[in-house]
């Protein structure tokens, strides 16, 4: 690379970036044209493995706006105050923090590309290159020099930081929070074969490629990341740990058996498959009530559905800020999702001391055995749900048993503290 000045660098970069041009290219069978993609260099100017007591200056990115409600946004502060009580500098950037009127909107610009180079554009692949070519331009005002560690939370800002990362040859870490492609071609959202999946195929391999390593939140995501191109050795697992210091005494409930669900209303947590369950188990529930905590777009549908299975006993409590004190009065958890990763409100549930039925989604069957440390169902079963609903309601000794077990395997496994360990052996590597 010739030598420039760093702001002359940065204006230089091409935008979409080379590889994606490549994709897209080899989707609509062009071989004329060949980009030079630009690779990311082996050698660092950092060598973290030279004193492994230093204090680290660390980057977090997301694509998502932040803080905000969600297990990713809980994720990084705990990730943050984590690493800052052992001394470590962590900064977390993020979209909202970028004012859009600042930057060109790259919009236009994208579609006539398109549209003259492949004769028709995506106007979802279109927003998701503007936003990056937002993000991007908002980090390369920044100075990223006095960072040790750049550590993308998603496969976006994973691509721009090793774009950026031709300039100051960083180490870049990447936690993938989700399989952004394969679940997507899964429910719908993506068609097989489209060229929108060719592009964030593309852009979830590079997510890879420009990682030295890939911090896993369970072992689930082993296989589809090492279908999209990561080295065995490239990849570590590290379990979400949360902090949890309500170690209040659990209510004990007399009169009446307290059911909680506490998730976004959104069709992928399955809400609807509790419903139809409690519905068919109805006549054994005179002292049973279920309390829905969260908010979202399906909750008009669920409140309607309520109403129609003539279900009494359901209460709606929006959002809510004392979750704690929600568990503490609660028997029974349950999280009845059709696609998840590692749920925070399920291991908040098992440090709650809650007997949890869920799904065998994700990572959920690294936590929660079946049997064990809870009930596990596949998701959508109404049958399967309904029968452990009715094996914990009908037994307060098995509620017992299951949350305690819950709960030591969370004091155990899940902690924000074994979680920072992990994470910061993992940087230590280098």
């Amino acid at each position: 690379m010739e030598i420039m000045e760093k702001n002359e660098y940065f204006n230089s970069l091409p935008f979409p970036a080379p590889y994606v041009i490549q994709a897209l290219d080899h989707y609509y069978g062009i071989k004329e044209i060949k980009e030079e993609v630009q690779e990311q260099p082996f050698m660092f100017k950092s060598n973290l493995s030279k004193d492994k007591k230093k204090r680290l200056k660390i980057l977090l990115t997301t694509f998502w706006d932040h803080p905000h409600v969600g297990g990713l946004s809980k994720y990084l502060s705990t990730f943050q105050k984590g690493f800052e009580s052992l001394g470590h500098q962590v900064d977390v950037i993020s979209p909202n923090q970028c004012k859009n009127e600042t930057y060109t909107d790259y919009s236009q610009v994208l579609r006539d590309f398109f549209t003259n180079r492949y004769g028709e554009y995506s106007e979802r692949i279109v927003r998701n290159c503007n936003g990056l070519y937002r993000y991007e331009r908002f980090l390369s005002e920044m100075d990223l020099e006095h960072y040790d560690i750049l550590h993308a939370q998603d496969l976006f800002t994973a691509n721009v930081l090793g774009r950026l990362n031709n300039w100051y040859k960083k180490p870049i870490f990447f936690t993938p929070h989700g399989s952004f492609t394969s679940s997507r071609l899964k429910f719908g959202k993506l068609i097989s074969g489209s060229i929108e999946e060719a592009y964030f195929r593309c852009i979830e391999e590079r997510a890879i490629f420009n990682a030295r390593k890939v911090i896993m939140i369970s072992d689930n995501f082993r296989a589809p990341l090492c279908e999209f191109g990561a080295r065995k050795d490239q990849l570590i697992k590290v379990n979400t740990g949360i902090e949890w210091e309500y170690e209040e005494k659990k209510c004990e409930n007399t009169d009446k058996i307290i059911i909680t669900v506490i998730s976004r209303l959104s069709p992928r947590k399955g809400h609807r498959y509790l419903l139809e369950a409690l519905d068919k188990i109805k006549g054994s529930l005179p002292n049973v009530e279920l309390r829905i905590v969260g908010d979202g777009v399906m909750r008009g549908n669920l409140e309607q559905q309520v109403q129609d299975l003539g279900l009494s006993n359901v209460y709606f409590y929006g959002v809510r800020s004392d979750i704690p004190e929600l568990l503490r009065q609660s028997d029974i958890y349950v999280l009845p999702t059709i696609n998840d990763n590692m749920p925070i409100s399920v291991i908040e549930a098992m440090f709650g001391e809650q007997a949890i039925i869920t799904t065998n989604c994700g990572g959920i069957p690294e936590i929660i055995q079946d049997q064990q440390t809870g009930f596990v169902v596949d998701p959508g079963n109404v049958n399967e749900l309904a029968d452990r609903l009715l094996l914990l309601i009908s037994s307060r000794e098995l509620r017992k048993a299951l949350a305690e077990k819950a709960k030591s395997y969370a004091h155990q496994h899940l902690t924000a503290e074994i979680m920072v360990k992990g994470i910061l052996a993992g940087y230590e590597s280098f």
